[in-house]
């Protein structure tokens, strides 16, 4: 019998299993489809939520949790597994930021420097962009991963470590005894476990429907371009209106994203290509010389407000679920895994788990 199965093979369900793992427990992660493919892949990889002030407090609590710790974790992952998540410290420029009161008094809150610039200081600090008219918002803090490098430093890690990975094998039931989690069904066979982690992003809701308990997590669809440029074409991320651009380490600049309300569909459309492609030649002229090399397009599981569901299920004791973490997946990853393994083994949490319990 496995000490805890998870559902979902994203960046949640592999980041508990690791903090699971150093606190002694066993894991295997069960996977509808592959390994790392769905919205941790399709995601920027930015390590700030977008417009940090205007979230919740619960969701910059998990935040600047992750924050801190993600270069000693990225170091570690590429000593490990000889796989790069190419963390690098970018910073965070927003253009027309909003109310400057909201955000400085979020900034002393959570002790985060952010400086206030001219239309001139932030065209020094990216000279890349037109011509600017207003001030902005600078975060020299912020950093990156590459997502998709991340997930494979992870697998290989965990694999390393003696985690189980089931590919191509969808959960179709979770078996419940007297109110006593016992495993999970799929396709295939019945896994037995202690414990069971629902950690399969946009589809959480309907696994846990299936128990009678409904939680509002909805996928949505959030499209992205990547154009093919060179190094120090784009130096910062930058963020303006609901878009933005992130530049790689090898000068290949994401473009993103869309928020489209469609359910699961996961198909790319001409309209939205063409929205991000005019969105990025127009902060940066110099991007419409370069090919766009990929569009693609994810299912981000959106919850109340961006916070997150994390702990156990009310009525099904040893059920725990960590889903909802709408475009905050990785940012907020560390430290969703390291509350949801504190609350699995009973041990102090690193956050107040009280806003993320289900119910």
């Amino acid at each position: 019998m496995n000490d805890c199965i998870i559902i979902g093979a994203g960046v949640t369900g592999m980041l508990s299993a690791y903090a699971l793992l150093q606190k002694g427990v066993r894991c295997t992660i069960v996977e509808r489809g592959f390994v790392g493919r769905e919205a941790s892949w399709a995601g920027g990889g930015i390590l700030s939520p977008l417009y940090p002030w205007s979230y919740p407090d619960a969701v910059n609590e998990l935040a600047c949790w992750s924050q801190q710790r993600y270069p000693k974790l990225i170091e570690e992952l590429h000593q490990a597994t000889g796989i790069d998540p190419q963390w690098q410290h970018s910073g965070l420029l927003v253009l027309q930021p909003g109310k400057r009161d909201e955000i400085l008094a979020w900034s002393k809150r959570f002790d985060t420097p952010v400086e206030w610039l001219s239309a001139q200081q932030a065209a020094n600090i990216e000279p890349a962009l037109m011509v600017l008219e207003a001030e902005a918002a600078w975060l020299p803090q912020v950093g990156q991963v590459r997502n998709p490098r991340l997930l494979k430093a992870l697998r290989a890690f965990l694999q390393q470590q003696g985690v189980t990975f089931l590919e191509q094998q969808p959960v179709t039931g979770i078996e419940v005894e007297k109110g006593v989690v016992q495993g999970v069904r799929t396709g295939q066979e019945v896994l037995r476990a202690d414990n069971v982690v629902v950690a399969s992003g946009a589809w959480s809701a309907q696994l846990l429907a299936q128990l009678g308990t409904p939680i509002e997590v909805r996928p949505v669809r959030g499209q992205m371009i990547l154009f093919k440029a060179e190094p120090e074409v784009v130096r910062r991320i930058v963020l303006q209106g609901r878009r933005y651009l992130i530049p790689r380490r090898d000068g290949r600049v994401v473009v993103g994203s869309t928020l489209e309300e469609v359910g699961f569909d996961k198909s790319t459309t001409d309209e939205a290509l063409q929205e991000l492609k005019a969105f990025a030649t127009e902060l940066v002229p110099a991007l419409a010389r370069y090919e766009v090399e990929h569009h693609w397009s994810g299912l981000r599981p959106a919850h109340a407000e961006g916070v997150p569901l994390i702990g156990e299920h009310p009525n099904v004791s040893g059920l725990f679920v960590s889903a909802g973490h709408f475009r905050n997946g990785i940012v907020m990853g560390l430290a969703s895994a390291e509350l949801l393994a504190a609350l699995l083994t009973g041990q102090a949490t690193p956050v107040d788990p009280a806003p993320y319990r289900l119910g």
